[in-house]
């Protein structure tokens, strides 16, 4: 069971792209850009005429820029233990923050969506991913039409990490960023420590499963925590963090720790999003309830 759950850990099926900014009556640019060691991402790039701002967009483990379809199958099953069967839709993002004001670029992660295979497929919760992070930065301040454009991020859980852990390892690149969205960063640790407790695995098991996974990554759990590793630590742009509290894939006290690691002097917010135990939920809230999360953006972009 421990070698099962370290393989599945390790490495993450593809999503497919089945949804575009087209089925909102968006204009877009199918682009690709190199990640920062060379990988091929593929994004959309969504222009809005005559804007001074752009978010960049990117996605959970699992997902791809246009979601998860975890109502069918195969994803159906290995999701379904969780309560999150149902299909995460993420263009109607793209088309809020579009109608805020804002371009938009949306990329599939290393190994993910059509994006390039990388470090024979491995998923390294933000580490290797952290070079994708760089390399939608370096494309966005490439274009001439976003010369000047002030850019905010908006990261979703494997993402977030990603984004976090290129904030401890290339502070440089974020200079000119004005604030991040993170919503559902998490701890390898929690999600583990919750799946052996859903399989009745004693705690005690975990030891073995971080040498397992060691094995087949390189890196320990605790090395993929964006707190044991100091990585929330180096937050340098207003951050906002969102989670479902009772998710049922993690604990509220792995966000809360990532969020109190984020320096004091940083302007910060968290908000929990209640009545539910699906993680699912807490990425389709803001296609659901956007005004916090639009408020914040247009209050660190001015």
């Amino acid at each position: 069971m421990l070698e099962a759950i370290a393989d599945r850990f390790s490495t993450s099926p593809r999503s497919p792209v089945l949804h575009s900014p087209a089925e909102h009556g968006l204009d877009f640019e199918d682009v690709t850009f190199p990640s920062e060691d060379g990988i091929p991402l593929e994004g959309w790039f969504v222009p809005a005429p005559r804007s001074d701002r752009i978010v960049i967009v990117n996605h959970p483990r699992f997902f791809s820029r246009s979601g998860l379809p975890s109502h069918l199958e195969p994803w159906r099953s290995v999701h379904g233990e969780t309560g999150n069967d149902i299909e995460v839709d993420l263009v109607p993002d793209i088309a809020l923050l579009h109608a805020a004001g804002y371009h938009v670029l949306a990329y599939d992660l290393r190994n993910f969506g059509l994006s390039g295979a990388a470090n024979g497929g491995l998923t390294t919760s933000g580490r290797f991913e952290s070079r994708d992070v760089v390399g939608s930065l370096r494309y966005a301040r490439s274009r001439p039409d976003l010369r000047g454009s002030r850019i905010a991020l908006f990261s979703r859980c494997l993402g977030a990490d990603a984004t976090l852990f290129a904030m401890q390892r290339a502070p440089q690149e974020f200079t000119d960023v004005c604030c991040l969205v993170a919503c559902q960063p998490l701890s390898p640790r929690a999600v583990l420590e919750r799946t052996l407790e859903r399989r009745c695995i004693p705690a005690e098991r975990m030891e073995e499963l971080d040498r397992l996974i060691r094995l087949r990554t390189g890196f320990g759990l605790d090395e993929m925590s964006p707190v044991e590793t100091g990585a929330a630590g180096s937050v340098r742009v207003p951050t906002l963090v969102y989670q479902v509290h009772d998710d049922l894939m993690t604990r509220p006290a792995d966000v809360q720790s990532m969020f109190d690691a984020i320096p004091s002097d940083v302007p910060k917010e968290l908000f929990w999003i209640h009545g539910t135990t699906r993680r699912w939920d807490g990425y389709l809230h803001f296609q659901k309830d956007p005004d916090r999360i639009l408020e914040w953006l247009v209050n660190m972009n001015s």
